[in-house]
């Protein structure tokens, strides 16, 4: 069932490959765009520092599953959705808020209102969430998608192999196995959590999105069911004991005295605890590629990376080349944004990011 939902996935973002944005697309509709959206992000990250990985990471699982078209914003009224599939169910409540918060900033701008789409406005917000990152500019233009099911969902985990993650990056977009080392660098991980706690009782004011509301309950009651990847993001945030637990003291590859942290770490709180996925988990850099030389990637699947002597020459130039990395992951970050695009044929700009019109 999964490889025919995967196949599904990979016709579908065939057919939309050559639907391509542009960066200027808005100029004449609403040109403070990206203006409107980088002070709104801005204040969001001043508000929460988890505001920047936890919406890189939306990005990336939005794009992941039916394209970049704001899909995983979507609430419907029967349960049955995209952010309420198991595997995105430790995507933060911020990420979601990063969004509403900036598709209100956008539409308060008579030129703007009900003219940008909600999958645009994450494309420019995930771009605004590299902390630290490179510059890039965001191809623009694409619609809301209409549909989003739990069954759509499919995400790389935790314990993917090398050729596993080649197989499901390329089937993704195309990407080549240096690309996906690249995207790696971000946080998209959905077992993820950042520096700042979930169990903030700020996250889930009851103003916030539906969606936000139920993924910040989910996580304050229930353990994640599912630890999805995208390996190279992991620049940004830290992750939850239960998903690297089963490495300490029987995978060959950890620095044993990192395994001795973790072991400790975790010893005392096994099931909240957890662990910072690079030494600079709030900056987006290339310490996560010298981590892993170093045999201190947290997660099976970005040690594999390293371990694999078919990826690890990439891991090492990016590590000692941060300029080559940053290079790479916008070439990918660019490529990333095309899967999947709607047109005005096949989807709409949302009024609401959490409904379709």
């Amino acid at each position: 069932m999964a490889s025919f939902r995967l196949a599904l996935f990979v016709a579908a973002a065939a057919l939309s490959a050559s639907l391509i944005p542009q960066p200027y697309y808005y100029a004449n509709i609403c040109p403070n765009l990206e203006l409107i959206i980088r002070s709104s992000v801005k204040q969001s990250m001043a508000e929460s520092p988890i505001s920047a990985p936890a919406a890189l990471r939306l990005f990336f699982h939005d794009c992941a599953v039916q394209g970049c078209d704001a899909s995983i914003m979507i609430v419907n009224s029967n349960g049955d959705d995209e952010w309420r599939n198991p595997d995105n169910q430790s995507l933060k409540p911020e990420g979601f808020q990063v969004i509403l918060n900036a598709k209100a900033a956008v539409d308060s701008d008579p030129q703007c209102t009900y003219k940008v789409s909600c999958a645009d406005i994450m494309a420019i917000a995930a771009r605004k969430s590299v902390s630290g990152g490179p510059y890039y500019d965001v191809e623009l233009g694409r619609y809301d998608g209409r549909v989003s099911t739990k069954a759509s969902v499919v995400l790389p985990h935790a314990n993917f192999t090398l050729d596993q993650l080649n197989a499901y990056f390329s089937s993704l977009g195309g990407f080549t196995q240096s690309e996906m080392i690249a995207l790696s660098g971000k946080n998209d991980r959905s077992a993820t959590r950042t520096p700042h706690s979930p169990h903030s009782h700020s996250a889930c004011d009851a103003s916030r999105h539906v969606a936000a509301m139920s993924a910040c309950a989910d996580h304050l009651l229930l353990p994640a069911a599912g630890l999805c990847v995208n390996p190279g993001g992991h620049t940004l945030g830290a992750a939850d004991c239960p998903f690297f637990q089963y490495r300490i003291g029987t995978d060959p590859t950890m620095d044993p005295n990192f395994a001795a942290q973790l072991k400790s770490t975790c010893s005392s709180n096994p099931t909240s605890g957890f662990a910072f996925l690079d030494p600079s988990p709030v900056t987006f850099d290339n310490a996560y590629f010298k981590n892993l030389q170093g045999g201190k990637g947290l997660l099976g699947s970005d040690q594999v990376l390293y371990s694999d002597w078919r990826s690890r020459g990439t891991v090492d130039h990016y590590a000692t080349y941060q300029n080559a990395f940053f290079g790479d992951f916008v070439a990918a970050m660019t490529k990333l944004g095309r899967v999947g695009v709607k047109t005005a044929a096949t989807g709409e700009i949302r009024r609401d990011c959490r409904f379709p019109n």
